[in-house]
């Protein structure tokens, strides 16, 4: 199975450079999308609730501080599966077009994150997961 690294290096091989935040947000369609499309996740790591959006934490860590990323040194975006690396391709083109904020906008309106977030005030960091389930019921709905 690929790690969010590898997805993360596949879609920097596609769209290179682009913000860390879009990023983010790319790798959590990709995860929401494969768990309704494929009905398994694209990787292991689990998606926290941010304030600014759902974030993959191994990502943030490996980011922090950089605005525009061009590479993941810990991915290999070979080992996507053919599947996956539909599932990430059909993402990038549905997606990829929205700016950073757009998709953070985006995904403050759906469910998932909104879920996550229940009870927290808009400026507590919160660092509560995104369920598998919530994201397959919230997309599979779409």
């Amino acid at each position: 199975m690929a790690d969010v690294h590898d997805v993360a290096a596949y879609i920097l091989r596609q769209r290179s450079p682009i913000t860390a935040l879009k990023l983010q947000k790319l790798v959590y369609y990709s995860q929401a999308w494969s768990l309704v499309w494929d009905d398994a996740p694209i990787f292991p790591e689990p998606i926290e609730a941010w304030i600014n959006g759902p974030v993959v934490r191994e990502l943030y860590e490996l980011y922090r501080g950089q605005f525009r990323v061009t590479h993941n040194p810990r991915g290999n975006p070979d080992t996507l599966s053919d599947d996956e690396k539909e599932t990430v391709d059909a993402i990038l083109g549905f997606y990829g077009k929205l700016s950073s904020q757009q998709l953070s906008d985006l995904t403050h309106r759906e469910e998932p994150w909104k879920e996550a977030r229940r009870g927290l005030d808009p400026t507590d960091r919160g660092f509560r997961v995104i369920s598998h389930a919530s994201m397959v019921e919230y997309y599979g709905s779409l």
